[in-house]
């Protein structure tokens, strides 16, 4: 029988192999070339998600030690502008992102029933358990691998 949790955590678990193929052999102008104004760059992406993820399993944790914690958004634009995630070295974005996942991973794997029952309110997209959000979460990162594969030079 499918199981939804096991089926999210492949996803998960699969992004960085993914990810290592996609970026495999670009050089820096690959890694931050701007497809157009206002949109991020290969190293933009993948700082992006690493720090998804930092904030995904923390909220996660909140989750499992709170009842019904308020999870604040925030503005990944501002973010990005903030940590200069166009400067960042792509080999430390991508090792941080691999390392954080690889946690965020661990935090699910040792989640019970109850665990991915668990409740909070998100400021912005309302209330949600563990199990919606990192539905969410996994279909992020299929369109972030795409987006990714849309930047990458082919040929």
């Amino acid at each position: 029988m499918y199981s939804r949790r096991e089926e999210l955590l492949k996803i998960l678990r699969g992004t960085p192999v993914v990810l290592r193929s996609l970026v495999r052999g670009l050089d820096d102008d690959a890694w931050r070339r701007r497809p157009a104004e206002g949109e991020w760059a290969v190293v933009e992406v993948v700082a992006h998600l690493a720090d998804s993820d930092e904030r995904a399993a923390a909220r996660v944790r909140r989750m499992l030690a709170e009842d019904d914690p308020t999870l604040p958004g925030y503005d990944q634009d501002e973010l990005a502008r903030e940590r200069r995630y166009i400067e960042m070295s792509p080999d430390e974005a991508l090792e941080r992102f691999e390392r954080l996942r690889s946690e965020h991973v661990a935090l699910l794997e040792g989640l019970d029933d109850a665990g991915w029952r668990r409740t909070g309110l998100h400021s912005e997209q309302g209330p949600m358990d563990v199990e919606l959000y990192e539905t969410h979460g996994a279909a992020e990162d299929v369109d972030h691998m795409a987006q990714i594969a849309r930047l990458v030079p082919t040929g």
